[in-house]
């Protein structure tokens, strides 16, 4: 087991979660092979170890061959596989669920303008067969959205849950923010229809150890070009300002809104201090990784829509209201791409 991941998941066992809350408690992770639910997953999992909390963790997916590959070092009787396409229906589950954190979405930009049907339709129509689930079995559910939902706030201040912007429906790409806005009011509905207990985490981009080798988003690419000396290239001029979060710091907050988080309320989930424009993470990560070799140069193609980059922003988000519930950031920029640099060496 990749020893930086062994800290972050010690990490978030040894912090000041209400872990008696989760004592003999069945959870169910819907996108359990991307990156935060597979982070889910594996974290519950070392907890229920370390902690011996008598959990069941239900890794929903749609392939399980390729879960099976993920959880390989976690073979553990606590984890069951479950195969659910969510556009399918809701998912016959036996035991009783207590609690449902919904993280399956299509996240690659490029699939986004490629297939912006079936990023809406996964999105959508699998959070409204999640949010049946929850309802059957009268569970707790986190849905994960994401900073994009606030489109382009443009705003003076810091942007709170209360804060929204402009979203061009007439760009492709567009089908991904706007959905994740109808995922939030479908979490609203069912709240105030059914009396469903769900709250949204407005994740930050969110990176660290756990990426999967495959990982072609910027912050992997930025990490990888880092490692091996060569140029981080920019097919953007970067100058959209990126908020992100650690991901042991990710688990810690999706844990806890779980329990504390007030139901049909939103919750931003970053780092304040990690904020920057991509182009300055880029020179970040060029001056303090890329051994005297890397430098950042701008490669921008004529047509970049078909990329499914998006639109350039300008928003520095504001965690003031879930640190009102005892949770606070712990890693930086500079130690998040450190961390996942070393974790990386193992798949070199």
């Amino acid at each position: 087991m990749n020893q930086i991941l062994m800290q972050d998941f010690a990490a978030v066992a040894n912090s000041n979660l209400p872990f008696e809350e989760y004592q003999n408690k069945t959870f169910l992770i819907t996108g359990a092979t991307g990156l935060v639910g597979s982070l889910l997953v594996k974290t519950l999992l070392y907890c229920n170890q370390v902690k011996h909390l008598n959990l069941t963790v239900v890794a929903a997916v749609r392939n399980p061959d390729k879960a099976k590959h993920i959880f390989q070092d976690f073979a553990d009787d606590a984890l069951k596989i479950q195969q659910w396409d969510l556009t399918e229906g809701t998912v016959a589950i036996n035991e009783p669920v207590d609690f449902i954190i919904h993280t399956a979405a299509i996240t690659n930009s490029k699939q986004m303008v490629t297939d912006p049907v079936g990023t809406i339709q996964t999105s959508v129509v699998g959070t409204r067969n999640v949010l049946e689930l929850a309802r059957q079995k009268k569970a707790s559910m986190v849905y994960v959205s994401s900073m994009e939902m606030y489109g382009n706030p443009n705003l003076p201040h810091k942007v709170t849950e209360e804060d929204f912007g402009y979203i061009d429906l007439s760009n492709v790409r567009s089908c991904y923010p706007e959905s994740k806005r109808m995922c939030e009011c479908l979490c609203t509905a069912y709240c105030e229809q059914f009396g469903v207990r769900v709250c949204t985490a407005r994740l930050a981009q969110t990176f660290g150890a756990g990426i999967l080798p495959t990982e072609n988003r910027v912050f992997a690419q930025f990490a990888r070009s880092a490692m091996h000396g060569e140029n981080i290239v920019l097919h953007t001029t970067g100058q959209s300002e990126g908020n992100y979060v650690y991901t042991s710091d990710a688990m810690r907050a999706l844990l806890l809104l779980l329990v504390r988080g007030k139901s049909g309320q939103s919750y931003n989930v970053v780092n304040e201090e990690n904020h920057m424009t991509i182009a300055d993470m880029a020179h970040m990560v060029a001056q303090n990784f890329g051994q005297n070799a890397t430098q950042v140069v701008f490669d921008i193609p004529k047509d970049s829509l078909k990329y499914g980059y998006a639109p350039a922003t300008k928003m520095h988000l504001s965690a003031e209201k879930i640190a009102a519930l005892g949770w606070k950031a712990e890693i930086d920029l500079p130690e998040s791409y450190r961390r996942i640099i070393e974790y990386l060496k193992d798949f070199e």
